[in-house]
């Protein structure tokens, strides 16, 4: 072989080698631009999530448990009024998810798996979507189940927690982006006076922890 066409040779093969190398960077950069896309997404709807509940604490609503005759789908008990679980509702329907419809269609294919504490034979969509239990095992089936920890960075915006009260009584809210003079996440909920942001999460005993975007 001569000098002229080892020469060419060697170009040949540099040059593919170079094409090569091209080509799997153009597949790992498409590759780390979708995870970063997707990561990216994530955060977007849980950070919007977060405020869509701090809007809520503009709302002046009163503790109201009573029952309430509502529509179906997208109800909504009279405004002004409400309890913990329509904190929830009301934020998720401004993400444009229905909890009511949601709870509903699965509880009326899979009622026995949902809590039998309140004596009823079937559901009811009036109410079904506003009790903790439900929602509890809502999240667990369809949502991310996260750990229960002690540690409030732990907590993320966009979180849903579950508490027990005193007394037995089941509570629920939103972790929100907005920090407390003790450096932790504030919570949106409604206790009893409204719904309000404060820094409530260690404050009762925590039952669920929970992750959910439709």
């Amino acid at each position: 072989m001569n000098d002229i066409s080892f020469v060419v040779i060697t170009n040949q093969l540099t040059m593919k080698h170079l094409l090569l190398l091209f080509l799997l960077g153009c597949t790992n950069t498409n590759s780390t631009d979708t995870a970063s896309t997707s990561i990216s997404s994530e955060k977007d709807f849980y950070g919007k999530l977060s405020d869509a509940a701090i809007t809520l604490t503009k709302d002046k609503v009163e503790y109201d448990a009573d029952y309430f005759t509502i529509p179906y789908p997208n109800g909504d008990v009279p405004k002004g009024k409400g309890v913990c679980t329509d904190v929830i509702i009301r934020a998720y329907r401004k993400m444009g998810t229905d909890l009511q419809k949601e709870v509903h269609e699965d509880m009326k294919k899979n009622f026995q798996l949902y809590p039998q504490a309140w004596g009823l034979k079937t559901t009811d969509s009036n109410i079904d979507h506003r009790r903790v239990p439900n929602l509890q095992k809502f999240f667990t089936r369809f949502g991310e189940v996260k750990p229960i920890t002690d540690k409030a960075a732990d907590y993320k915006p966009g979180d849903i927690v579950t508490w027990m009260l005193p007394g037995a009584h089941p509570h629920i809210g939103i972790v929100v982006d907005k920090k407390a003079p003790s450096g932790r996440y504030m919570m949106v909920h409604n206790i009893g006076y409204g719904q309000k942001m404060d820094d409530f999460l260690f404050e009762s005993k925590i039952t669920g922890h929970y992750r959910y975007k439709k």
